[in-house]
């Protein structure tokens, strides 16, 4: 535990409501189809909309899988800092 809270996240509660009627679900149909509801009842995602909670910040399993496998780096070519020689070439 940090030596301040959490700093409290402005109108998450509002955004949470509009995205979920947006989608036209229920809070029920919201967990179902996040295949959450095992883990949290309609009540939790009301007070989630009323800004009585706040959802934990680090979920312990994402509901969603990665539609892509990430960003792959090429390596290339490696660049190597020349060795400076502190003697002078011969003439």
């Amino acid at each position: 535990m940090g030596k301040y809270p959490r700093r409290k996240q402005k109108r998450l509660g509002e955004k949470l409501l509009q995205i979920r009627e947006a989608l036209k679900l229920s809070q029920n149909e919201m967990l179902w189809h996040l295949g959450l509801s095992e883990y949290y009842s309609r009540t939790i995602v009301s007070n989630y909309e009323q800004d009585h909670r706040e959802p934990p910040l680090f979920p312990k399993k994402m509901p969603a899988t990665p539609k892509h496998r990430g960003v792959k780096i090429s390596a290339g070519r490696v660049r190597t800092a020349k060795k400076i020689s502190s003697r002078r070439p011969l003439s």
